[in-house]
């Protein structure tokens, strides 16, 4: 049976809103960024220290473990991004990324590129060896929050206070489709694993996902009451979490296209949450500096799966996809029983 998540531990040190957190892929550290212009490093290991990394001159905005855990990137208000060793010494090189506010900084799955997005309008591409910049992107007409690799590496995903979510094939550097179907500005997006669907989150309360395929809307959830500030997927591609100013963090179902926790653990705005690289926790952020650890639980079926998947190397995309793909009679369902509950609130 499964289990609720559980909250596992909480760190304080931050003096300010924390804006982002990540986990290093073997989970011992947890990487934080804060408005308090500081990255924090946290030992998942208990009685371990954590390292407080200050270099930036202004609010971190974002921080992303490389795959591999060996760096850290950050973007901050600075308009810089920092690469940083995460251990004691605390090494970083610094290169001026932008010519606004770095909102977002990602590596790719290979570890060799890393894709930032910055107020000035702008999506960058660059090497992570010696952080030679590649390429711009640069079709939006307004701050750009959020940009992410799929996990092939072969698209980009961007979104803007310009209301739209815009996709773009890296080797042609084309923006592919447009998703413009937001009543707000969107503050966070994401890949499903299977690099088949992008997950959307609005400051009009909602959840988009879309398939990016057929460039078509799949699932739409209204289940905060407030601004939806962060998602992640779970590794097994059939959960997301989000965070919202409502204060709470939720568990939507994929499969079932349904709500299936609200867990309230910050005071005040959850800013950003993150599982981690295999699913087992995540973790939350929010402004009252908190930062906090969830044991996930109710993924065990699916944690074996993930890790079988893991070990023997085969793909689980055709598996997600099967699984992924609502056919139309499905997504008709989904949207029919949405608007039953809707309907109901009302009445």
């Amino acid at each position: 049976m499964a289990e609720d998540p559980s909250l596992e531990r909480h760190f304080k040190g931050h003096r300010d809103a924390v804006t982002s957190v990540d986990f290093s892929l073997n989970k011992k550290q947890l990487a934080s960024g804060s408005m308090d212009s500081c990255l924090m490093i946290w030992s998942m290991r208990p009685q371990m220290r954590a390292y407080r990394f200050v270099g930036h001159k202004d609010a971190v905005m974002c921080v992303q473990f490389s795959p591999s855990g060996h760096l850290v990137a950050s973007g901050s208000r600075d308009k810089t991004v920092r690469l940083w060793v995460p251990s004691v010494k605390g090494e970083s090189t610094v290169f001026r990324a932008h010519t606004a506010t770095v909102r977002s900084v990602h590596f790719s799955s290979d570890g060799q590129s890393l894709v930032t997005a910055s107020d000035d309008k702008t999506v960058k591409v660059w090497t992570v060896h010696r952080q030679k910049f590649l390429f711009s992107l640069s079709q939006h007409i307004n701050w750009v929050r959020c940009a992410r690799f799929s996990p092939d590496g072969r698209l980009i995903v961007s979104a803007s206070d310009d209301k739209t979510v815009k996709l773009w094939d890296k080797t042609s550097r084309e923006c592919i489709h447009s998703f413009c179907e937001h009543g707000g500005f969107v503050n966070h997006v994401d890949f499903h694993p299977s690099g088949t669907c992008i997950a959307a989150a609005g400051t009009d309360n909602t959840v988009k996902v879309w398939d990016v395929r057929m460039n078509r809307l799949l699932q739409h959830y209204q289940v905060h009451s407030a601004v939806v500030n962060s998602l992640s997927f779970h590794p097994s591609g059939n959960y997301l979490v989000t965070a919202s100013n409502d204060s709470t963090l939720k568990i939507l179902d994929l499969l079932e296209g349904r709500l299936l926790y609200t867990l309230h653990g910050h005071q005040g705005p959850a800013t950003c949450v993150a599982f981690s690289r295999a699913g087992d926790f995540f973790a939350s952020g929010g402004s009252d500096e908190q930062v906090m650890v969830w044991k996930t639980n109710f993924d065990a079926a699916d944690y074996g799966e993930v890790l079988k998947t893991q070990k023997s190397g085969s793909s689980t995309v055709s598996i997600l996809e099967q699984r992924l793909t609502l056919t139309e009679d499905k997504l008709k369902e989904c949207l029919e029983n949405q608007q039953k509950i809707i309907q109901n609130k009302v009445n």
